[in-house]
């Protein structure tokens, strides 16, 4: 720190924040929110509340020629019951753009969640702070990104020189919705889930709605994409229907119109690409609903496994190839009158040919390197010259 400057206090307002829908005054501080208050009043689902209060995507964006910048949160940390400890969530610093610092906050509320069960006890504890020093002594801007898999109250900012928020940076704004895998589940860090590095590379201004457990076409969550502004759109479609078993394929067809139907009253001809799932072996021709697999938590190892039948595709049950032949068709049928539509398959971004060299750890969920390889594809493929977000970028 500047010892000819002491710290500076920034009052945290919404100017400063990025990617978030709304921002509730706590007891301690300022809540970032991925769903607006009137969409959390519609469930009582304790998964959905974890996931959107959960940071995926949001960031404190300044300018300063500060060298030493200080957070205080009060993070919510989770374990699991019968399994190792979670490391703490991770906080990105990048300076113009590029990843300079990161840290971690220790301490904070501690909820450990019985997966045989589904209870849940929280132990309360106290914010901590986060430290960046040795920052270079220049005007830049400075992105913090709070921890994407970790609940996180912003207490207090300081730094040794004053800041104001960076400005507009006059890229479009993508908005995706998705599942775990969007939300970042595995990713090594907050900058580094597969929709943060493909808005990296795509140069793109990230709003990140994917929702771990929760993409389930609630009319809510589409009333929130049709209500924030973005200049294209993106809604991954399919995994979490199949393994929560919430739906039969004359609800899906009808399910995915409406939510559509909603997104497009509100962005009437911004860029719509609909995503089908990456492949997910065990769903592929199996139904959910998905289960822990218990031999595997008895060991300390956390896994997933298919408990639907192949047979019960017959009467309706969503496997993952059922959800990809409907969607391909539903979108080729609708884009004749809506030309803006398109429809990307998932195996595109990560398919069979990659399941050898960079298996799902968890029969579900991609890791750090596939979260890349996963974000290289998708900007290869959508933020390209031809590709379907192209004509909003110019």
């Amino acid at each position: 720190m500047n010892t000819e400057n002491p710290w500076i206090a920034t009052p945290l307002t919404a100017d400063l924040f990025r990617g978030a829908i709304e921002l509730e005054r706590t007891d301690h501080g300022l809540l970032p929110h991925r769903l607006p208050a009137r969409a959390r009043a519609q469930h009582n689902d304790g998964q959905l509340a974890m996931a959107e209060a959960q940071p995926s995507g949001v960031r404190l964006a300044f300018r300063t020629r500060a060298t030493a910048v200080e957070l205080d949160t009060l993070p919510t940390k989770r374990v699991y019951a019968g399994t190792p400890p979670r490391p703490d969530g991770v906080y990105d610093l990048l300076v113009d753009g590029r990843l300079a610092r990161q840290g971690t906050v220790p301490g904070g509320h501690l909820v450990t969640i019985d997966m045989a069960t589904g209870s849940a006890t929280t132990v309360p504890g106290s914010p901590g702070t986060l430290r960046f020093t040795g920052l270079p002594d220049s005007a830049k801007n400075i992105e913090i990104w709070l921890p994407h898999d970790e609940t996180t109250e912003l207490v207090a900012l300081r730094t040794d020189a004053p800041l104001e928020p960076a400005p507009a940076a006059g890229r479009p704004v993508w908005l995706h919705h998705g599942s775990s895998i969007s939300h970042g589940s595995d990713a090594a860090s907050p900058s580094a889930t597969w929709p943060a590095h493909a808005a990296r590379i795509g140069r793109a201004e990230l709003i990140n709605l994917g929702l771990s457990g929760s993409a389930l076409l609630d009319p809510f969550t589409a009333r929130t994409l049709r209500d924030t502004p973005a200049d294209v759109i993106s809604v991954k479609i399919g995994i979490n229907l199949v393994n929560t078993d919430v739906m039969r394929l004359r609800a899906f067809t009808s399910a995915v119109h409406g939510f559509l139907d909603t997104i497009r009253d509100g962005h009437p001809g911004a860029p719509l690409l609909v995503v089908s799932p990456i492949l997910c072996p065990i769903h592929e021709d199996t139904p959910g609903p998905t289960a822990f697999d218990l031999d595997a938590l008895a060991t300390g190892a956390l896994r997933f496994r298919a408990t639907g039948e192949p047979t019960e595709r017959a009467v309706g049950k969503l496997t993952l190839n059922v959800v990809r032949e409907e969607l391909s068709r539903l979108v080729g049928e609708r884009a004749v009158d809506d030309p803006q539509l398109h429809y990307l398959d998932g195996r595109d971004l990560y398919g069979e040919p990659d399941v050898a060299e960079l298996p799902l750890p968890d029969d579900l969920h991609p890791d750090a390197a596939t979260h890349r390889l996963i974000g290289e594809r998708f900007a290869a493929r959508v933020f390209s010259p031809t590709g379907p977000f192209r004509p909003a970028r110019t």
